[in-house]
């Protein structure tokens, strides 16, 4: 048998194994179970106006806290890691070992409860604001390593080509190696934002005021409520309506970087 007549037969059978799987589901899913537990009309009615009003208000909030926080922190720490300095070096690449190990979900939990427990404090906005001061934290640590990446990206006649028209490094840094790697680096930190709205959800742990809930905790408080799993759909389809066109964009903004190169 021929190579290409091989490739089309396997292909042929992954086609069916496919099209079974699905027929699977079809024929044998409880659809009036599924309709009922997460499909119900009139539960999704009680979470309007309240899940687009505070929800996902909310979530847009804290996201672009979180980001513009771990951005601007993320910035000095990649800075740092890049420093003739050997111990900002050792600061930076320390915190940023910590907090990419550490599970973010822990992080939250630590900065919401059992910080201001040991320092018999609290943090502005109760364990809410703790819990975004964390998000903050960890997502430096993850951003702190795009933004040296690009910088490191960025070619080095750039840099020398500054320096040789008497720029110091300072000024090099400010006026040509950051704004290159910041196109350079777009599509991931694009695509950090959308991480990062996603992690929100953590929040939950922190315990919410009412008028403080983002998406995943107004879901698991009407799941509660009404006995019935549609709040939690209409969540989903919420996050779904933030992030597919982000991730749209990512796409798009590296195919545009690929046109570039």
């Amino acid at each position: 048998m021929k190579p290409s007549t091989r490739r089309r037969l396997f292909r042929g059978v992954l086609y069916v194994v496919f099209i079974l799987a699905v027929l699977a589901i079809v024929l044998l899913a409880d659809w009036k179970a599924i309709g009922v537990n997460f499909f119900d009309a009139e539960v999704a009615k009680k979470a309007f106006p309240t899940i687009i009003t505070v929800a996902v208000k909310n979530t847009i909030i804290y996201t672009a806290i979180a980001f513009a926080g771990g951005l601007a922190l993320g910035l000095i720490l990649a800075l740092m890691k890049l420093s003739p300095v050997a111990p900002y070096r050792w600061a930076a690449t320390a915190y940023i070992e910590l907090f990419r190990g550490l599970p973010a979900l822990l992080v939250i939990f630590a900065f919401a409860f059992a910080v201001p427990i040991a320092f018999s404090w609290q943090w502005p906005g109760g364990n809410a604001g703790g819990g975004l001061i964390a998000l903050i934290v960890v997502s430096a640590a993850y951003i702190a390593e795009t933004i040296r990446a690009g910088i490191q990206a960025v070619p080095a006649g750039q840099i020398e080509a500054a320096r040789s028209l008497g720029m110091g490094p300072a000024w090099t840094m400010v006026s040509v190696t950051l704004p290159q790697a910041f196109r350079i680096i777009t599509p991931p930190l694009t695509n950090e934002l959308v991480i990062l709205i996603k992690d929100t959800s953590l929040l939950f742990i922190a315990g919410m005021a009412l008028a403080d809930r983002e998406l995943t905790t107004f879901a698991r408080d009407a799941v509660s409520q009404n006995a019935n799993s549609t709040p939690l759909v209409l969540a989903a389809l919420m996050y779904l309506i933030i992030t597919l066109p982000l991730t749209q964009l990512v796409a798009k903004l590296e195919r545009h970087n690929q046109r570039g190169r």
